[in-house]
């Protein structure tokens, strides 16, 4: 054990000695930062540069001088009402002194909506949201010259509510979040157990792993680097989120992240599982990798041997990325107790309500029965390859290696 823990301090002091790491985690947090600050930024500027100025014009006092409403309304654009000749539209768009125009006119029974602006090319479609604004306060002119009761205005002008409803009562979240969240602990988990493969390469070229074999056992060696590249990894993830939620609150107005995304199901216990889940998920996938990498002696080749474990880790990702869309439907089950799947399904599958008692402690025990299967062979490839410094290994040569006693 004190083996073990020596190796993992001499990795985790390299890994926080490179200028890749330490360079890599400050963009990533500077990224955080200017992305919430985003809207900050974008209100330092001129407001009017960002607010589309447009007239509307009712020459013909079709809506009855009740257009002035629609300043009140919060539609996105920077409104002046006022009665202009075609020309002088036309000039005070040349002039960018407004960046279009809405004419209204009556012709017959039909209102002609007529939208101007200086290049089609440029503003081609009709503000929507504007135009839906101007038939219902030109419908509620009319509504109101009828004389109706309350009782009958409130009968063809219904207050329509919108709810979202679901058979199942145990399925509860948002499922935007889990996909964000699911995304998140992918990378993470991939790219820490990626730096597994590549330190063991990495040091077979530089000949550092002689003195390492003649101080400890090849066990030790790839446990402590294992265990020294997660914390590390571990550190970065907890780093990045703490950044991103204090970010959040500091920079986002209020109620801004929350009108966005549905945080009430984010507690303690969710916190644990997916610290839980991100440990066991990179000692799957760090042991696989620690395989591969004890098969090369070339950093050039490390790619190319660690393409399988990829192909792996992205199968597992989009198995429980795309079962989320039906997070009850038995594929979702299996993609939550499938180990190169489980890690990045089953903690939001418990977000949503969905994972029994059974299910995470079964989970969990297949996962660890997979890293003991995983590491005792990675173990014993290594062990037995670590002073190759030929070209790649073959999976033939792989199996006659494990087989070697």
């Amino acid at each position: 054990m004190k083996d073990i823990i020596t190796v993992m301090k001499f990795t985790m002091k390299d890994m926080l000695k490179r200028k890749s790491f330490i360079i890599s985690t400050i963009i990533i947090l500077i990224l955080i930062l200017v992305g919430f600050n985003i809207p900050n930024i974008l209100k330092t500027f001129d407001k009017e540069k960002f607010i589309t100025k447009l007239l509307i014009v009712d020459n013909d006092d079709i809506f009855e001088g009740k257009l002035e409403l629609l300043k009140k309304e919060d539609l996105g654009y920077q409104i002046e009402v006022a009665k202009e000749s075609f020309d002088n539209i036309k000039e005070r768009i040349e002039a960018n002194k407004i960046d279009g125009a809405i004419e209204v006119e009556k012709k017959e029974n039909n209102i002609n909506i007529r939208y101007i602006v200086e290049s089609a090319s440029i503003m081609s479609e009709m503000p929507e949201n504007l135009i839906n604004a101007l038939e219902e306060l030109y419908t509620n002119i009319q509504i109101e010259k009828l004389d109706l009761t309350r009782d009958e205005l409130l009968a063809i002008t219904p207050n329509f509510s919108y709810e979202l409803m679901q058979t199942s009562e145990e399925v509860s979240g948002n499922i935007l979040v889990m996909m964000l969240m699911s995304i998140v602990l992918f990378y993470a988990i991939y790219f820490c157990a990626y730096q597994v493969s590549s330190s063991i390469t990495t040091e077979k070229t530089s000949k550092i792993i002689e003195t390492l074999v003649t101080s400890t056992s090849p066990k030790n060696i790839v446990l402590g680097k294992t265990l020294g590249i997660g914390i590390v990894g571990l550190i970065q993830m907890i780093l990045i989120v703490v950044t991103t939620i204090v970010s959040a609150k500091v920079f986002l107005e209020k109620g801004v992240l929350e009108a966005v995304l549905d945080l009430s199901n984010i507690n303690l216990y969710l916190g644990v599982i997916t610290i839980i889940y991100f440990i066991l998920g990179y000692f799957v996938y760090s042991l696989l990798y620690a395989l591969t990498g004890s098969t090369v002696s070339k950093p050039e080749d490390i790619q190319s041997a660690n393409s399988p474990i990829a192909i792996l880790a992205v199968v597992g990702f989009y198995l429980s990325y795309f079962t989320m869309m039906n997070p009850t439907s038995n594929l979702n089950l299996f993609a939550s107790l499938f180990p190169i799947s489980a890690p990045f399904c089953m903690p939001f599958r418990i977000m949503m309500g969905l994972a029994k008692g059974g299910d995470v402690v079964l989970s969990i025990i297949i996962l660890i029965v997979t890293i003991l299967i995983i590491a005792k062979i990675a173990i014993k490839i290594y062990s037995n390859a670590i002073l190759n410094y030929g070209s790649k290994m073959s999976f033939k040569d792989i199996i006659s290696i494990y087989k070697d006693k």
